[in-house]
């Protein structure tokens, strides 16, 4: 049974990753978490040497194992997160747009996590974060004011 949730957000960074299929449309890859196999963004807790954009790409590449192009600042969202102890720490988490340029076959969580491609609109549908939803719903022109 998860305890009474800490007030004080924690910090968190990750990326959208987007491709453009050769019909024109973004799409978006989403991977599985750990525990509750809900579809989510790569994120993580803050890398102090890597900065918040490259928090956010070492994530990719370790949850999805996606490699590319970081982009700019597209939103942020909260989520509680339930902590081993059983706390729930609520977490704010800024988002950067990252252009995916390679997918590896072999990357450090994959026997841990499914990663899949969707259309942005479905991933904005599969996922459960309000504001998250809002962010891949928008995805497109999030990006075009932000560059």
């Amino acid at each position: 049974m998860s305890k009474k949730p800490r007030s004080i957000p924690r910090q968190q960074y990750g990326v959208v990753p987007y491709r453009i299929s050769a019909a024109g449309e973004f799409e978006i890859l989403l991977i599985t978490t750990r525990e509750t196999r809900r579809w989510m963004v790569p994120k993580g807790w803050p890398i102090k040497k890597l900065g918040p954009l490259g928090t956010g790409l070492r994530e990719a590449f370790e949850e999805a194992g996606v490699t590319g192009d970081g982009g700019p600042a597209v939103g942020e969202f909260h989520y509680p997160k339930v902590l081993r102890s059983g706390h729930v720490q609520h977490c704010r988490v800024e988002l950067f747009a990252l252009r995916v340029t390679d997918e590896k076959e072999e990357w450090p969580e994959r026997h841990e996590r499914d990663r899949q491609w969707f259309a942005h609109h479905d991933a904005a549908a599969v996922v459960q974060e309000e504001h998250l939803q809002m962010i891949l719903l928008d995805f497109p022109g999030r990006l075009a004011s932000a560059s």
